[in-house]
């Protein structure tokens, strides 16, 4: 059974590439909120900007995410295996390239950055373990809330630096990625995604669930999507006997949101997973 990841895996594995023209890396001393100039997470999110790429109080595993295209599946595995500092140290990166590669091309040098100045090196390995695959609940359709992206419709990826995107008719404006949405009722965790994958969505929703398996796309559903969910993280079976259905406790849980809203379930299978595997990484060397 072909691994979903196997095409992410197969550019991920790819030899150092591309550099940007001068760096900067600088441990962060400021109080300030973490910021960076273009969106750091999985999706294809991107503002253009000329080729500088600026973030400041992010600690390396933030980068080697962003870097590496991490995000559910992969993370989960990478993460456990840096070291302390790298997930705790806040530091600031400044880098030109001579030209906007867009942001895959950004990850690209900073894989290079990551590596001259880290001594970050990481490797693959396939293993075989369980995981929740994706499948339709009813064979041929999706539930309420997932459908199929219309192509004629504005779909802007260049999102500027507010905190919080812009909502229309229940979703993110912005499309290629998964946004956090004001819940319906406080408690619940509400999220939603314009033209992206099913691949996507199952790899995002990996590793902030708690289910403790990678997710896999097999529903066969090729194309990009439009989708919303809404659950209770913290229930993970039915009500408990005599619970106050308006209480924080009263919603669907992923699994029976994932169902209800999207009409997908998760079957638990086996699959091969090609897992990252940490082999080197050090403190950075000086400008």
């Amino acid at each position: 059974m072909a691994s979903v990841l196997a095409s992410t895996i197969s550019a991920q594995t790819a030899s150092v590439g591309p550099k940007f023209e001068v760096a900067s890396v600088k441990p962060n001393l400021s109080p300030n909120q973490p910021n960076s100039n273009i969106p750091l997470g999985p999706g294809d999110v991107y503002v253009k900007n000329g080729g500088f790429f600026s973030a400041s109080g992010f600690p390396l595993a933030t980068y080697i995410l962003f870097a590496y295209k991490m995000s559910g599946n992969m993370a989960q595995y990478l993460l456990p295996q840096l070291p302390d500092w790298a997930k705790a140290e806040p530091f600031d990166i400044q880098a030109r390239a001579d030209h906007d590669p867009g942001k895959d091309g950004m990850r690209m040098m900073m894989r290079s950055l990551l590596a001259e100045r880290f001594k970050l090196a990481i490797d693959y390995e396939d293993r075989e373990m369980p995981v929740f695959a994706f499948v339709l609940a009813k064979s041929g359709r999706t539930g309420p809330q997932l459908r199929q992206h219309d192509e004629s419709a504005a779909c802007p990826t260049e999102q500027p630096t507010a905190s919080t995107p812009p909502i229309v008719d229940g979703l993110p404006v912005f499309c290629n990625g998964i946004y956090p949405l004001p819940p319906s009722v406080p408690g619940r965790y509400r999220f939603g995604g314009r033209n992206v994958t099913i691949g996507f969505i199952a790899d995002t929703f990996s590793g902030g669930t708690n289910l403790g398996r990678p997710m896999i796309d097999q529903t066969g559903l090729g194309g990009r999507f439009d989708f919303s969910i809404e659950w209770v993280r913290e229930r993970r079976g039915p009500m408990p006997p005599g619970a106050d259905p308006e209480s924080d406790l009263a919603g669907p849980s992923f699994e029976e949101a994932l169902r209800e809203q999207l009409g997908i379930k998760l079957q638990s299978e086996k699959d091969p997973v090609s897992v990252p595997i940490l082999k080197h990484v050090e403190r950075p060397s000086a400008n």
